[in-house]
């Protein structure tokens, strides 16, 4: 996770897939009037939880207890942005953090999260 305030041509890289949209100029614009966290999450399903937790694009139609559905009224101001697919998400991860500014460790709750994984000879018992 870091603060980062992002220049035009960060943006205009993230958002290049929005280039042709007649709000993508409003949306650097927006994108650039104040610093941004990027954050790298990580765990099962990460990609479809964190858009669970995020919420619609539009927070007309995010539920409550959603970050758009709590702190969002229109789609042109969203405070929030999540990665669809895990193609996309190394993609902006790339663009917006640095190879060595990722943090590589195993949480103490892992084990109790996820469980731990069997070996082959207790899986034949």
């Amino acid at each position: 996770m870091k603060l980062i305030q992002a220049s035009e041509d960060l943006l205009k890289e993230h958002y290049i897939d929005l280039k042709d949209r007649p709000f993508f100029a409003g949306l650097v614009k927006y994108m650039q009037s104040g610093p941004v966290v990027a954050m790298v999450w990580e765990g099962l399903n990460v990609v479809k939880t964190g858009r669970v937790m995020l919420g619609e694009t539009n927070p007309v139609d995010s539920k409550p207890g959603t970050i758009r559905g709590d702190f969002c009224i229109q789609v042109d101001r969203n405070i929030i942005h999540g990665s669809n697919f895990v193609e996309s998400a190394e993609k902006e991860i790339g663009l917006w953090i640095q190879p060595e500014e990722l943090v590589d460790y195993k949480s103490c709750a892992k084990n109790w999260i996820y469980g731990k994984k069997k070996k082959k000879k207790e899986l034949d018992l």
